[in-house]
């Protein structure tokens, strides 16, 4: 009679990517559609109506959510920080972003797009005094330094600082605040709670901005620049912070933050595909390494608190 031994032959664990990660990825990658998007976009309607417009329709929808799961409203002092929320995400880096894509390239854009993870990482420490571990800053400076030169050789050098560069670099201190704020707050909230009552609250203002924007200048789009809007509006405003919030709500927020280094690799490449921008080995070569530095980020453990 034969028996089987669980000692000798230990069933074999599939791999699988920690539900963090998991979301997180799933956040970035409808993410990566936004800066290409926002550059269709601006063919035709103004970046004013882009930044404000799509907070208002991606309102709509979080009111009608809200209310039709009748969610539990945010105590004042979480009013506080939704307040920040929406001033990072719903406000300051759609309007940033906009504005600074009338006049650089999609390829350009993702240069700055590369700091926002390293620079979430230091919104999240700073934040909830998360502890990582040397060699996490070493992965993370890396693969934003990777980041950046990978897009600026695609876009054939940075040069000197120009108007539209600010813009980005507000956008990103932007986000980067409104992501840490978001996955903390999205623990007590919920994910997609959070950006929704963070867009709920920030409806009045943003539709006054775009009343204004439609009535100082009257759209001028086309089909496709229309539905380059709509995805800015129901994806990048709305569901794909769904995904993003509850990877950093998971957590570790700092680990988690580091996947957005696809995120520019993503985007140059959406442009290459949707916009047309030319795309070589460069490209190719500097992907890979960004993804490398990105997988090596995140696989770093926190350090414990002794």
């Amino acid at each position: 009679m034969k028996e089987q031994s669980s000692v000798t032959h230990p069933p074999r664990q599939a791999l699988s990517l920690p539900p963090g990660l998991g979301w997180g990825l799933l956040g970035v990658v409808a993410f990566s559609f936004t800066v290409p998007f926002t550059r269709v976009a601006v063919g035709g309607l103004s970046p004013l109506f882009i930044g404000s417009g799509r907070a208002v329709v991606a309102a709509v929808l979080a009111a009608s959510a809200l209310a039709l799961t009748r969610q539990k409203r945010p105590t004042a002092r979480q009013w506080l920080r939704v307040a920040v929320v929406a001033g990072g995400v719903v406000a300051g880096f759609p309007l940033l972003t906009s504005f600074a894509l009338t006049s650089v390239p999609a390829s350009h854009g993702a240069v700055v797009i590369g700091l926002l993870p390293a620079a979430t990482a230091v919104a999240a420490v700073v934040r909830t005094g998360e502890r990582p571990a040397r060699s996490f800053w070493l992965f993370a400076a890396l693969g934003a330094l990777t980041a950046i030169l990978f897009a600026a050789l695609q876009n054939g050098g940075l040069g000197e600082l120009r108007p539209s560069d600010l813009l980005l670099f507000g956008a990103v201190l932007a986000a980067a605040i409104g992501y840490a704020e978001g996955g903390l707050l999205a623990r007590e909230l919920g994910s997609w709670q959070t950006v929704s009552w963070a867009l709920v609250l920030s409806a009045p203002l943003m539709l006054v901005l775009a009343t204004f924007a439609l009535v100082n200048r009257p759209p001028d789009a086309t089909p496709v620049q229309w539905l380059a809007f709509a995805y800015l509006a129901v994806v990048s405003m709305f569901l794909a912070f769904f995904a993003w919030y509850r990877g950093l709500a998971i957590g570790p927020m700092v680990q988690v933050s580091q996947i957005q280094l696809v995120q520019p690799v993503l985007s140059i490449l959406w442009a290459g595909i949707l916009l047309r921008e030319q795309l070589g080995w460069a490209t190719i070569l500097g992907g890979l390494a960004v993804v490398l530095c990105a997988a090596l980020a995140v696989r770093t453990r926190l350090r414990k608190d002794s």
